[in-house]
């Protein structure tokens, strides 16, 4: 069994910096991308910040500059969220993108969440 842990969470005020972390565990043969992803009330969940097994980098437009993501060991990802505004308040999901064994297809798994709320 596969799980993904986040991390980091937190109420900060307007122009704060947070570091939100996720962790696997469980049986795993290789990780290929690893991302964030986050869901504001009454929205969609939307893409954040994606990092390759190469190490290359997307982000959506409402973040360039002001985060990143980074592949902390085989199994962990950061995301570094720098001058933080009221509208990063979600609550933010890791994703990685997971073989379990050498042979058969990747799946992708979730973590449960953590709430960042940006707030004065």
């Amino acid at each position: 069994q596969v799980q993904l842990v986040e991390s980091g969470g937190d109420l900060v005020q307007p122009g704060a910096s947070l570091r939100l972390s996720c962790a696997a565990s469980g049986a795993i043969f290789e990780i290929n991308a690893m991302g964030w992803w986050r869901q504001a009330p009454g929205k969609e969940r939307e893409l954040v910040a994606v990092i390759t097994s190469d190490e290359n980098t997307n982000y959506a437009d409402s973040v360039k500059g002001r985060f990143t993501i980074s592949r902390d060991n085989a199994k962990k990802t950061v995301l570094q969220m720098n001058s933080l505004k009221p509208e990063d308040t979600a609550v933010y999901y890791c994703n990685m993108n997971i073989a379990r064994f050498s042979i058969g297809s990747p799946r992708d798994y979730w973590g449960k969440g953590t709430q960042v709320t940006v707030s004065s």
